[in-house]
């Protein structure tokens, strides 16, 4: 039910850019913002169901916001609790998350893969 570009997965009617390069959690968000896509930020734990092999870790879209002493996505929301599992983790972390359902923390200068998704 949709139409994803080239070098783009389709599933469930998303289209997701799952990269191959490294880049800083702020060099990630923003080649996604370039390519009219963010940063993931999955909707459910099932989201990436089709990535379950995966063990590599990508940054998604969720980075703490010290003005508001909270974790948020890329959009300002704050995530479903249950969604993600955080532990109190220190303000200068960016989140990584492997579709193998793990979640962990490191500095957003760390260099990880990435994965966008394209905006409705």
């Amino acid at each position: 039910c949709c139409v994803c570009l080239d070098k783009w997965v389709g599933h469930q009617c998303n289209c997701y850019f799952i990269s191959k390069e490294e880049k800083s959690w702020k060099r990630s968000r923003d080649f996604c913002a370039s390519q009219n896509s963010s940063l993931l930020q999955p909707q459910s734990r099932n989201e990436l169901s089709f990535m379950n092999f995966s063990q590599t870790f990508f940054w998604i879209g969720m980075h703490y916001s010290e003005k508001r002493n909270a974790w948020l996505w890329e959009d300002g929301t704050v995530p479903s609790k249950d969604l993600l599992v955080l532990k109190v983790i220190r303000p200068e972390h960016c989140i990584v998350y492997s579709p193998s359902k793990s979640v962990s923390a490191e500095s957003c200068e760390n260099k990880n893969r990435y994965i966008c998704k394209k905006l409705p």
